[in-house]
């Protein structure tokens, strides 16, 4: 017997094509048993009419219909969509000529009347919506993958972070090798993967390795493999990351860090598109685009002999300077919403918004772990926040431990009432988000307000009292 379909497994929809109707009924009612909706077509033009208007997981098609051929409404149902149905073609006139042209017009499966038990159908019919619904949730996996990885959802309104996106945007056809710099925890490898997922190579592997975390030995392995007994604990032969790289980018992470035998083999890499295993005498063809990055100035290191300069300028085709957070001050509050929504999600808590005294303690905070730390931060807040939005007291004690930046205060700030002083502050900052918010936001209150973590109603009060218009 067929298993039971379960919740896991819901039952899909069933297009049963056949000009005899008492075959069309008979499969019917035994699908319906097991929780499929099915409808009934006559002839090709009404199948090709229902799986227009419908959508549908699975097509039985009879291949002898009146007018149209099933073969020809198979064909014309995998031309049109390559999301379209599964198609299980059924036929009193078999032949293994037939049966082959419908596996190669795309056919899923292929029945032989008269049925033998329904039960086969039943399983068929299943085996194809299960096949379906793999195939979809593929493309959505493939989908979240390609959103997740856009330049487009980096977060960052400042000028400096706008010209890093443009940068990004405008290389977004080329394949040419890329170096990026800036600080630790400023995003090096987000922009390499955004980078990535943006170029022609975007089906191509997206490969990455510090070469700071490993030994001289372990990091020429890595990048390019090692024959069996090369070394101690070389117990097989080994692919290296350029092999497996193959097609599409090596995102190589503080490049400094390799020693320079390692770099005259990079940059036959990068030259002639060769490696060799270690310990191995062949010389293998890879095909592969480098970004490559450096929390130290590489120009530094070329001064003072540590760096190849030619393999320097073979890197630096296109050069990318992330700006620390201390230098983009401004996306402080964008990125702080992000990240508690993020972890929000990510615990199931119901975290709505921050407050004014957090935002400003973020704004003073030094950051000399830049966007790392800050969402590090967050998320130890929201998961210690007990209320809706975040306090002073949800941050973790290290966050005090450093000295928040000094502010001069100005003369009329002085001689007004600490309280006063204080929320013409606050609100300074709070007029300020809010534009900011709206201005990323393109002017949509919806969206400004699902930025910033908040209803529309109360977002629109806050317009309001601030005096900013639509």
């Amino acid at each position: 017997m067929t298993p039971p379909i379960t919740d896991q497994t819901p039952p899909g929809r069933v297009l049963i094509v056949d000009d005899e109707s008492a075959i069309v009924e008979t499969i019917r009612i035994r699908l319906e048993r097991e929780g499929y909706q099915c409808r009934g077509a006559e002839d090709g033009e009404e199948a090709l009419r229902a799986v227009v208007d419908e959508e549908f997981d699975v097509v039985l098609l009879d291949i002898m219909l009146p007018a149209r051929s099933g073969l020809e409404v198979l064909e014309r149902i995998k031309r049109s969509s390559a999301r379209g149905p599964e198609v299980v073609m059924m036929t009193a006139y078999a032949s293994v000529d037939t049966a082959v042209r419908s596996l190669k017009l795309g056919a899923f499966d292929y029945l032989t009347k008269p049925f033998d038990h329904m039960d086969k159908i039943a399983l068929i019919v299943r085996n194809a919506c299960d096949r379906r619904r793999l195939l979809r949730r593929a493309e959505m996996l493939e989908q979240e993958l390609q959103e997740k990885h856009r330049f487009e959802n980096m977060i960052g309104a400042s000028p400096k972070m706008q010209e890093v996106f443009h940068t990004i945007e405008r290389i977004s056809k080329s394949t040419s090798n890329v170096l990026i710099q800036g600080e630790s925890g400023t995003g090096k490898e987000l922009v390499a993967s955004a980078i990535h997922y943006s170029s022609p190579r975007k089906e191509g592997p997206f490969v990455v390795i510090n070469c700071a975390a490993l030994t001289e030995t372990l990091l020429e392995s890595e990048l390019f493999g090692h024959e069996k007994g090369s070394f101690t604990g070389a117990l097989y032969r080994k692919e290296g990351l350029f092999e497996v790289g193959h097609g599409g980018t090596v995102f190589l992470d503080e490049i400094t860090s390799i020693p320079p035998h390692i770099q005259v083999k990079l940059l036959r890499v990068l030259q002639e598109g060769e490696i060799k295993r270690v310990g191995g005498t062949q010389t293998q063809t890879v095909d592969v685009r480098i970004i490559a990055a450096s929390n130290e100035d590489l120009q530094a290191q070329i001064n003072r002999g540590m760096y190849r300069e030619d393999l320097f300028y073979r890197l630096n085709v296109i050069f990318i300077s992330l700006p620390s957070l201390k230098e983009r001050r401004g996306d402080i509050p964008l990125l702080a919403f992000h990240f508690m929504k993020k972890y929000s999600r990510k615990t199931g808590k119901k975290i709505t918004g921050i407050t004014p005294e957090v935002i400003e303690a973020f704004d003073r905070y030094p950051w000399e772990g830049n966007v790392r730390e800050l969402e590090n931060v967050i998320e130890h807040a929201v998961v210690l926040q007990a209320g809706e939005r975040l306090t002073l007291e949800a941050l973790p004690p290290t966050f005090f431990n450093r000295p928040l930046q000094e502010e001069t205060a100005k003369e009329d700030e002085i001689e007004k009432p600490y309280k006063e002083a204080k929320r013409e502050v606050i609100d300074s900052f709070n007029r300020r988000y809010l534009r900011k918010v709206i201005e990323e936001s393109g002017g949509n209150i919806r969206a400004a307000a699902e930025k910033a973590g908040m209803d529309r109603t109360n977002f629109r009060r806050l317009m309001k009292q601030y005096g900013i218009q639509d």
